[in-house]
């Protein structure tokens, strides 16, 4: 994929993260964007702690079906003095195919940087370059993915 790198998150849907009409629940992909998102954030850009504030242009082009291994790409468009917007692209390999991938679901996730009591904090300025230079891996469990309204 042009401008993405490894997937922020790889993993195969189960039956339980269906919908009606048996195909995987657009809530779901939307939560493992939030997630991808919040990663690919913290990988680039070494943000301890974000929210989630919108998710703008969610675009679910193709289903996605149990047994797809999907994988969401991250990919950072802006930043800003406390927020930064991440376009997320989710791609499905399909069970038994012929191991191509289809683009499935896209969208642009905007997350604001907090301190420890939820206040907006500045993000420390770098260049998306020089961050990548700087890539620390860290523990992605400390991303808070929660939906909240900073202040």
């Amino acid at each position: 994929m042009e401008n993405y790198n490894d997937p922020a998150i790889r993993l195969t849907l189960m039956p339980r993260d269906t919908n009606s009409q048996g195909t995987i629940f657009g809530g779901i992909i939307l939560s493992y964007i939030d997630m991808a998102g919040a990663i690919e954030a913290h990988r680039k850009l070494n943000i301890e702690r974000l929210v989630t504030v919108a998710m703008r242009e969610v675009i679910f082009h193709e289903p996605v079906f149990v047994g797809d291994l999907i994988s969401c790409y991250g990919h950072i468009e802006r930043v800003g003095t406390s927020s930064v917007t991440v376009r997320v692209v989710v791609e499905a390999e399909r069970l038994g195919g012929a191991r191509s991938s289809i683009r499935v679901t896209e969208a642009e996730v905007v997350y604001v940087a907090v301190d420890q009591n939820r206040r907006k904090t500045p993000i420390k300025k770098a260049s998306e370059e020089g961050a990548r230079n700087k890539h620390q891996t860290g523990d992605p469990s400390i991303v808070d993915c929660g939906v909240r309204n900073a202040e």
